[in-house]
Parts: structure tokens; C-alpha cells; sequence
């Protein structure tokens, strides 16, 4: 009598694999023999070392339903699981396409696969009167249109999510655990529930396995988070216990809060990623209500509380470091911007005088013009540069650069003015210590 052959397990089709939640999700699947093919626009040189060949990089929020389709056939996977997701409007695209308008090309094409395909939507817990943000409203809307399409689909609505890897929201809380600031007492006292990252991933490898068995019935929307409602203070808490920070000495004021997410606000218009932005700041008063009782009936699993999952990530030297510099990284580059372009200004502002240090080292009248106005346009070029993430390394490695430029050109010409008293030239060395260490820390996965 001849045993039927087990089937295989069935290839599942990342997207947003560079993520915080779709990096972890498709290690975790890949570490345990299922055939995951992760999708990102971008993927970080460790994250292709990881994935050992498999990552494509896409930019597949910009495709039509036709070449999504192709791309789920292509790759031949029968689970589909979207992780792609911005926070706030910005360069790299506005919510309403990322969450909601992509949504409806990925149905589409998904009805267009010649085989079955399970589609997992990652979206956000919450009730639905209470959103407010453009990332909430298009988060639910996507949800709604993903239900209402007759295909199989499971919606997952993780909460606070932990991770071993810090990006976003989990990496600003290393960082306040790591200095002796406070939350203001209202933000520190909205209900919270967290999410161990793998209990995303044990989720997907469960569904994983029903379709395995032949199970095709999927339209479930489950909240995956912990059981027990805490605060986003105490979740603090677990951070600092976990790295050792220091005792709590001031409350940051609201003011304050808020003007970092003006700031941040703007930073993300550059095209940068900062986690103190306003629509941060507005989910994070809402709270996360959330029921996982459904999830863990449906599944097993039994998620771990939020202590425990921080108690399980590393708290060496290396997340310390991290942490006191992830605040100091978002400090660091604004400074820099602003000091190349107020050198360019200054000297166009001064250009007289700034001409005439030339002169006195035996320019020409003209050529000295020429050569002070292009020096103070090629400032102000390099402060921009590293003002947009785009081209913010572009920046760092042109101001060393041209940092080491003028100090060599300066020692030949103008010696005198390392002798100046205000030590104008002496100062431009830490400049470019402050630039290389930018350089450094400048990744963000």
C-alpha cells in the first residue's frame, strides 16, 4: 500500500520584508523551512547577507494589478502577506496609496492568480470611531476593502510591536529608557498592549499550516496582542529595567513633546523616518484596545507579556550604545545642515571680507570674487544634501571632503589663519569627526 506523499509546505510571498514586522516574519519562516520570498523597495546589506539570495527588491506599491499578479505567480507562492505600511505622508508616498490604494491593486491582482493565493493583511488594532490620522482611516479602509473581496483572507491587528530589531516606535522607547526624561503623565497613562514580533510570525506559520492541510475558508480578523492591559509608561519601565537606565529625573513637558513632532513632521517631508511625529504622537494618546482572546482560541497561541518579551532582548553594551545615540543621531544632522548652509550664507552675507582674506594671500581681485562665491554656494550645496536622507551621505562624504580642502588649501595660502583667535580652521577637525561619526550611524536597518 502506497503512503501519500505529505504536501509541501506552501511558498510564502513577503512584502515589506525590510520592515520591522515583514524582516522578522520572513526570518522566522525562512529559519524553519518554509520557501519565503521577501519583497522590499530597498533591503540593507545585512538583510541580503540574511536572506542568502531570495530578496527582491521591488518597489511594488508602484505596480499595477497586472505586474502584481505576475509577481505572485512568478514567485510562485499560495500565501501573500502585505507588511508595506507608512506612518505619515512623505517622500517614499502618502498613506492613501500605500495603505488603501494598494490594497485594491493587490485584491485585484490576487483574483487575476490562476491558483488560490491567501492574502494577510498586517493592519492595526482599535476601534474604528476613534481614528483620527490619515494612517489609521486608510489602515481601516483597506480592511474593509480586503473583507468585502471574495478571496481568502486573514486581517492581523498587532499591537505594539517588540522586536529584537529597533526601528520606529520601539527604537524611541530604547532611547527614552536610556535618558533621564519622562513621558508627560497623560501620554504615560494611555492604555497600551504590546506584540512579540514572533507571535506575528507563529501566526502566519499556523495559517501556513492549514493551507497545508487543504483548508481554503480563511476570513478571519484576529488582534495579536498581549492579554493583559498595561500603560505606555510601564512599557518605558520595561526598557529601562532591561538596559539598565537611569532613575527618572524629569517629566518632559507637553510643549516640548509636541515641538519634536513639528520637527519631525518636517523631517519626513526631507524623506527622512523619524518615530516623534504627530501622528505617533496621536496614536499614542488614543491607546491600543484590543481582544486577542479570538486569536488565541483560533490558534494556540498564548502571547507573552510585555515584560517578558523585553526581558528577552539583548541588553549588552552594543543596544546601550544604540540607544543614547538613536535621539542623538536625529540631533546630529540638523546640526550639520544648519552648519554648512549658515557658512555659505554667512559668507555671501560677508562676501567682501571674505574676499579680502584672499586677496591679502595674493588672489587677483576677480578670481578671489570668483572663488568666495563658489566656496559659499558649495557650502550651502552641501548643507542641503545632507538636509534631504536621499542624498544625506552624498553630503557627509562631499563636507569631509571639502572640510579637508579648505585646511590643506589654508595651510598653503593662509597659514596665518590657524593662528587666528576665534580658531575658525581648528574648529573645522571635530566638524569632520562629528561628520564621520554620521556617516557611521547613519543606517537604519
Amino acid at each position: 500500500m502506497t503512503a501519500t506523499a505529505e504536501p509541501a509546505p506552501p511558498r510564502i510571498l513577503v512584502l515589506g520584508a525590510s520592515g520591522l514586522i515583514g524582516e522578522a516574519v520572513a526570518a522566522w519562516l525562512q529559519e524553519r523551512g518554509y520557501p519565503v520570498v521577501p519583497v522590499a523597495r530597498r533591503f540593507g546589506p545585512a538583510q541580503k547577507a540574511r536572506f542568502a539570495g531570495m530578496a527582491l527588491e521591488r518597489a511594488v506599491v508602484d505596480l499595477p494589478a497586472e505586474e502584481l499578479r505576475d509577481l505572485i505567480e512568478d514567485s510562485g507562492a499560495a500565501i501573500l502577506v502585505n507588511a508595506i505600511g507608512v506612518l505619515q505622508d512623505g517622500p517614499g508616498g502618502g498613506a492613501q496609496d500605500v495603505h488603501l490604494g494598494f490594497a485594491g491593486r493587490l485584491v485585484t491582482a490576487v483574483r487575476q492568480c490562476s491558483q488560490p493565493c491567501l492574502l494577510v493583511q498586517v493592519s492595526m488594532p482599535g476601534i474604528a470611531d476613534h481614528d483620527e490620522t490619515q494612517f489609521s482611516r486608510t489602515k481601516r479602509s483597506a480592511e474593509r476593502l480586503i473583507a468585502a473581496a471574495d478571496l481568502p483572507h486573514v486581517i492581523l491587528r498587532p499591537g505594539f510591536v517588540v522586536a529584537p530589531a529597533a526601528f520606529g516606535g520601539s527604537a524611541l522607547l530604547r532611547a527614552i529608557a536610556m535618558s533621564p526624561f519622562d513621558l508627560p503623565r497623560d501620554l504615560a497613562e494611555r492604555p497600551f498592549r504590546a506584540c512579540d514580533v514572533f507571535d506575528i510570525a507563529r501566526t502566519i506559520g499556523f495559517l501556513a499550516g492549514r493551507w497545508q492541510a487543504g483548508s481554503r475558508d480563511f476570513g478571519e480578523g484576529w488582534d495579536i496582542v498581549e492579554r493583559s492591559e498595561t500603560d505606555v509608561g510601564a512599557m518605558v519601565g520595561h526598557f529601562v529595567r532591561r538596559l539598565g537606565g537611569p532613575t527618572r529625573r524629569w517629566r518632559l513637558p507637553n510643549i516640548l513633546l509636541v515641538a519634536g513632532c513639528r520637527a519631525g513632521d518636517l523631517a519626513g517631508r526631507l524623506g527622512w523616518r523619524p518615530p516623534i511625529r504627530s501622528t505617533a504622537l496621536a496614536e499614542m494618546r488614543r491607546g491600543i484596545a484590543a481582544d486577542p482572546e479570538p486569536w488565541i482560541t483560533a490558534t494556540g497561541i498564548l502571547p507573552r507579556p510585555a515584560r517578558e518579551v523585553v526581558a528577552s532582548l539583548d541588553g549588552d553594551v552594543q543596544e546601550r550604545w544604540f540607544a543614547r545615540l538613536y535621539l542623538l543621531k536625529g540631533l546630529m544632522i540638523p546640526v550639520l545642515a544648519i552648519f554648512w548652509i549658515a557658512s555659505g550664507l554667512i559668507a555671501l552675507r560677508s562676501f567682501g571680507a571674505a574676499r579680502d582674506i584672499l586677496v591679502e594671500a595674493g588672489f587677483g581681485m576677480s578670481l578671489a570674487g570668483a572663488v568666495t562665491l563658489v566656496s559659499s554656494l558649495m557650502d550651502i550645496a552641501v548643507g542641503g544634501l545632507i538636509a534631504c536622507r536621499r542624498t544625506c551621505r552624498i553630503g557627509l562624504l562631499a563636507g569631509i571632503a571639502v572640510s579637508l580642502f579648505y585646511m590643506a588649501t589654508a595651510a598653503v595660502l593662509t597659514p596665518a589663519m590657524w593662528l587666528e583667535p576665534l580658531g575658525a580652521l581648528v574648529k573645522t577637525g571635530p566638524a569632520i569627526v562629528l561628520m564621520i561619526v554620521s556617516l557611521a550611524i547613519l543606517e537604519d536597518r
